[in-house]
């Protein structure tokens, strides 16, 4: 089953939730804030992701930059930014979408239906 990490609040998530209704492409919902990915978990999908771990943080979030994150994340370690990621689901870029075979995150139409079709 396709999972989908979201925030309710989320106009972004909205966009790409409505986006997998309009193709009735089955999903399950996982709240990002209440239920976010442990690191473990994060680990595993950037693997799947194959992309830069620096792709996995919000940074049009509040958190990242009252943070200042920015500044932070070029010196910190892998590890670092694994354990700061599992730490607050809010840092995490949302939608993230989880498939058998990939892991996207952010919502961009063409590659979810690539990813989904």
């Amino acid at each position: 089953m396709t999972k989908v990490y979201c925030y309710s609040k989320c106009s972004t998530c909205k966009k790409a939730l409505k986006w997998l209704d309009d193709n009735k492409l089955p999903y399950q919902v996982i709240d990002i804030k209440e239920d976010h990915p442990d690191e473990d978990t994060l680990r595993k999908l950037h693997k799947k992701s194959g992309l830069p771990l620096k792709k996995f943080f919000n940074t049009s979030g509040m958190l990242y930059r009252e943070m200042e994150l920015s500044k932070k994340l070029p010196d910190m370690s892998e590890d670092d930014m694994f354990k700061l990621l599992a730490s607050d689901g809010m840092l995490v870029k949302r939608p993230l979408l989880v498939t058998k075979d990939q892991v996207l995150p952010g919502f961009k139409e063409d590659a979810w239906k690539e990813a989904l079709q």
